[in-house]
C-alpha cells in the first residue's frame, strides 16, 4: 500500500529472493546496549516489513513484543513509516513539549510522544525525517542521542545528534566530516566497546576526584586547631609533600583501574543532570573517609604522642618550648603526617571499586600498586633520613608509634569492605526478587 513505484500492469515471470543477513555479533551488541540502559532504534529506507523482520532477528524489537504487554499495547507505534512521519510533522519543527501542546494538534503531540516511547523501527524515511526523529528524542524524551550513518543523506542527522558516528570503510567523506566519531571497522560492537571505555574513563575520573578530596579535611583542620591552642600538627611543607609526593601520582594511577563487573549494567549517566562531583562524592570524601582520617590522626597526635595534650592543656606557646619540647613537637607532627599518609593508602584502596571487594580488584592495577609502594617508601624516608628530617621538621618514630599510625588505614579498609559486602548482598537480593 505504501510502495513508491507502480504495482499494476505486471506479468508474473518468477520470484527472486535476496538476503542481506545481519553482521556477526550484532545481536550480542544490541543485547549489551540494552543491558547498559540504552535503546537501539533502527532508522532505514527499507520496506517496513523487511525492517521489522531484521529488527526482530537482531533483538531491536523484543521477542516478547507479541505478548499481551506494554509493547503489544503500543504495537501500532512499534514500526513507523516515513509517510506517517510526514503526516504528523510539527509546523514549526519544534518538538519541545511546550510547543507541541501549544502549537500542534493533540493528535500530533500524541503521535510523537508515543514514537519516542514505543517505536523501535522507522522505515521508508527521508534524510529530513532522520533529523526530525533525533530532535524528537532530544526534546521530548530528554535523551542523549548517538546516530550512525554512512551516506551523504545521513550528514544532517549526524550533525544534529550529540554523537555522530560515521562508517570508516563504506562511509562517504561527507558523512565522516559531519560525524564526531569514525568507526574504522564499521562494526556495532566497536560502539559497545566505546560506550564501555567512556564509562570506564568517567568512573575512574570520579574515583580519582573522590580519592584526592579525602585528605583535604585532615590537612586543613590543623590550621584551625592552632586557633584554640592545639600544637601545630602539620607544617606547610608537609601538606605540600602529601599533595605532591603522595596524592597526585596515586590519583593519576586511577586512570589505569580496570572496569568493574557491573559497569555495563548501570543506567547511563546524563551529562546535564548527573554531575560527576555530586553530593554523594562530597559526602564520601569529606563526611565519611575524611572524618575517619581526621579522627585517626588526632587520636594518634593527642593520645599516643607524648606531651601533645600537655602542650594544649597548658596552652604552651612554641616560643616557650625547650629543646626536648621541640623534639616532641616535631615527633607529634611526624605521627600526624604518617597517619594521614596511611589513611590515604586506605582511601586509595577504598576508591578503587564501588561494590566489588577492593582487595580483589586492586592488584591488577600495577601502577596504583607501584604508587602506593613509592609513597610509603617516601614517607619512611622523610621520617628516617636526617637530611629530610631537617627539611620537613620530622623525627624518627618508634615501632609502636608507627603501628599506631595504621589506625586510619585499618578502619577505612574494614569499614569499606563491610559496606561493599552489604551492597553486594542487597544487589543479589534485588536480582532474586526481580527473577521471581
Amino acid at each position: 500500500e505504501d510502495a513508491n513505484f507502480p504495482m499494476d500492469s505486471f506479468t508474473l515471470r518468477g520470484l527472486v529472493a535476496l538476503e542481506d543477513p545481519p553482521k556477526e555479533g550484532v545481536l550480542d551488541a544490541v543485547e549489551k546496549i540494552a543491558m547498559a540502559g540504552a535503546r537501539t532504534i533502527m532508522v532505514t529506507g527499507d520496506h517496513p516489513a523487511t525492517a521489522e523482520a531484521i529488527a526482530k532477528r537482531i533483538g531491536i524489537i523484543p521477542a516478547t513484543a507479541d505478548d499481551d504487554d506494554v509493547e503489544c499495547a503500543a504495537g501500532d507505534f512499534r514500526v513507523v513509516t516515513g509517510q506517517q512521519l510526514e503526516q504528523h510533522m510539527p509546523t514549526l519543527d519544534d518538538f519541545t513539549p511546550e510547543s507541541l501542546d501549544k502549537n500542534e494538534t493533540p493528535e500530533v503531540a500524541f503521535f510523537w510522544r508515543h514514537c519516542v516511547e514505543h517505536t523501535r523501527v522507522f522505515a521508508r524515511v527521508s534524510p529530513m525525517h532522520k533529523r526530525a526523529i533525533i530532535r524528537s528524542y532530544q526534546q521530548i524524551g530528554g535523551h542523549i542521542v548517538a546516530m550512525t550513518g554512512d551516506g551523504v543523506n545521513d550528514a544532517p542527522a549526524l550533525k544534529e545528534a550529540e554523537v555522530g558516528i560515521a562508517m570508516g570503510i563504506r562511509g562517504t567523506e561527507v558523512a565522516k566530516e559531519a560525524a564526531d566519531i569514525v568507526l574504522l571497522d564499521d562494526d556495532l560492537q566497536s560502539v559497545v566497546a566505546g560506550i564501555e571505555q567512556g564509562r570506564l574513563c568517567s568512573e575512574n575520573l570520579r574515583k580519582s576526584i573522590m580519592y584526592t578530596l579525602c585528605s583535604k579535611l585532615p590537612q586543613v583542620l590543623p590550621t584551625f586547631a592552632e586557633l584554640i591552642g592545639i600544637p601545630s600538627a602539620l607544617t606547610a611543607a608537609q601538606v605540600l609533600l602529601i599533595d605532591i609526593g603522595t596524592d597526585i601520582w596515586t590519583a593519576i594511577a586511577f586512570a589505569c583501574q580496570p572496569a568493574e563487573g557491573e559497569l555495563m549494567r548501570r543506567k547511563p549517566r546524563h551529562p546535564q543532570r548527573d554531575r560527576m562531583v555530586d553530593g554523594s562524592v562530597l559526602f564520601y570524601s569529606y563526611g565519611y573517609v575524611g572524618i575517619v582520617q581526621s579522627v585517626a590522626c588526632w587520636v594518634v597526635f593527642m593520645g599516643v604522642m607524648p606531651k601533645m595534650y600537655e602542650f594544649f592543656a597548658l596552652q604552651k606557646h612554641p616560643t616557650e618550648y625547650s629543646v626536648a619540647d621541640t623534639v616532641a613537637d616535631s615527633a607529634g607532627m611526624t605521627a600526624y603526617y604518617w597517619t594521614l599518609v596511611l589513611g590515604q593508602v586506605g582511601a586509595a584502596l577504598a576508591c578503587t571499586t564501588t561494590r566489588q571487594s577492593a582487595l580483589w580488584k586492586w592488584a591488577p592495577n600495577k601502577w596504583l600498586t607501584l604508587c602506593i609502594v613509592m609513597e610509603l617508601l617516601l614517607a619512611l624516608l622523610v621520617i628516617m633520613w636526617s637530611p629530610l628530617q631537617q627539611l620537613f621538621k620530622t623525627r624518627e618514630l618508634t615501632l609502636c608509634q608507627l603501628a599506631a599510625g595504621t589506625a586510619g588505614f585499618v578502619i577505612i579498609t574494614l569499614a569499606e569492605e563491610a559496606r561493599k559486602g552489604w551492597l553486594r548482598w542487597q544487589d543479589r537480593a534485588d536480582r532474586k526478587v526481580h527473577e521471581a
